[in-house]
């Protein structure tokens, strides 16, 4: 299916949940855009480089209406495990519906819509989610649970590569963490996450969840000034070195077989927001 096509589908489906036009008492307010535009020294997704421990160059844009429905698109480059079947380029579309529960929670369902442009047959995936944020002071922690339902793009045919109409799917569980620094342009963040779901190499020769099931965290630090934000960041997983043997050479950097692109590093990356 196109990109086009699939941009137009997402729009299809949220569209009717919003009003066909804003009051003049909402004016132009109705609807806001946003969007990003970042540089990385790794794109990290769910503490496995996508980019082959390389810079990454990303960027976002989302379109929200009063009423609580959005959509939005994200891109990133990638290499070496991230490629998914040769793409060099990462395509998120995203919709969903936000509400507040209370004064100090809201709740987010949606979906996010992975593709891959360029890339081998069968590569895209979609991966629905809701998260939940609640404050508490100045902190801010969220909790979220994101399942894939069985997709052929995360079967296992590790055993059997020529084995079509397998499917899979795959769960991820997260919980985030924000506190501002009072007196500075500083925040802290914190983030916990486990996946469980195809135990080896996919149709792609990739994983969502590498080694079946994983736990990733990151430990960080926001610095902001107007609207570019600084982070800095510590990231990990529990994948064993042993456990990343068994899917070499393709867990590796430069895919050489040796080292895994699921360990420890400190990641930098500046956004600007817009």
């Amino acid at each position: 299916m196109k990109i086009t096509t699939k941009i137009a589908a997402l729009f299809a489906i949220f569209a009717p949940l919003a009003p066909a036009h804003a009051s003049e008492e909402e004016g132009s307010g109705a609807i806001t855009v946003a969007g990003s535009a970042a540089i990385a020294t790794d794109y990290r997704f769910r503490g496995v480089s996508q980019s082959d421990k390389r810079m990454a160059v990303q960027g976002g844009l989302t379109l929200a209406h009063d009423s609580g429905v959005y959509v939005g698109i994200w891109a990133s480059n990638l290499a070496g495990w991230g490629t998914f079947g040769g793409s060099n380029m990462e395509l998120d579309l995203i919709g969903g519906y936000r509400t507040r529960l209370s004064d100090k929670a809201t709740i987010d369902i949606g979906f996010t819509w992975y593709m891959y442009p360029g890339g081998a047959d069968n590569t895209d995936f979609a991966e629905p989610y809701v998260k939940v944020s609640g404050v508490a002071g100045p902190a801010t922690v969220t909790a979220g649970v994101a399942y894939a339902p069985r997709q052929y793009a995360l079967a296992n045919v590790s055993n059997a590569p020529d084995s079509r109409g397998q499917k899979q799917d795959n769960i991820y569980l997260w919980t985030d963490g924000t506190l501002p620094i009072a007196g500075t342009p500083l925040t802290a963040k914190a983030h916990l996450g486990y996946s469980d779901g195809n135990p080896g190499l996919g149709p792609n020769g990739t994983s969502l969840a590498p080694t079946g099931t994983y736990w990733d965290w990151s430990l960080g630090m926001d610095a902001t000034w107007r609207n570019l934000t600084l982070n800095l960041s510590y990231v990990d997983t529990d994948i064993a070195k042993s456990d990343a043997a068994l899917l070499q050479p393709n867990f590796s950097k430069g895919q050489d077989g040796h080292g895994s692109i699921a360990g420890s590093a400190v990641v930098a990356s500046l956004t600007a927001a817009f």
